[in-house]
């Protein structure tokens, strides 16, 4: 499985975004993706997830209300939809996608929120 971000840049406390992971290869076997985010200095922490079949979510609390994890499955993409940002927010977001026991991470892409 590949996956490829896009979708970041820098944007105004308040503002919004969308970000989006291209999956190829072997998508079929994902059970779930989702968005996780590294700020500098801090751990690498779970920001929302998707399953494959049901499209069940899970959102960490600081983004619960603000983000929305969606997908497009004609596309094998998935997006996540930023609104009210903070400068909380800034961090390096990586697509996350588990299929079976294998974890597999896109590139990263940067997410700077200014105040």
């Amino acid at each position: 499985v590949q996956l490829v971000e896009s979708g970041g840049g820098l944007v105004q406390a308040g503002g919004s975004l969308r970000l989006s992971c291209a999956a190829s290869g072997s998508t079929f076997s994902i059970n779930v993706m989702g968005w996780y985010r590294q700020a500098p200095g801090k751990q690498r922490e779970l920001v929302a997830t998707m399953t494959s079949i049901g499209g069940s979510t899970n959102y960490a609390d600081s983004v619960k209300g603000r983000f929305t994890i969606s997908r497009d499955n004609a596309k094998n993409t998935m997006y996540l939809q930023m609104n009210s940002l903070k400068p909380e927010d800034t961090a390096v977001y990586y697509c996350n996608a588990v299929a079976g026991f294998r974890f597999y991470w896109g590139q990263g892409t940067q997410v700077a929120v200014s105040s």
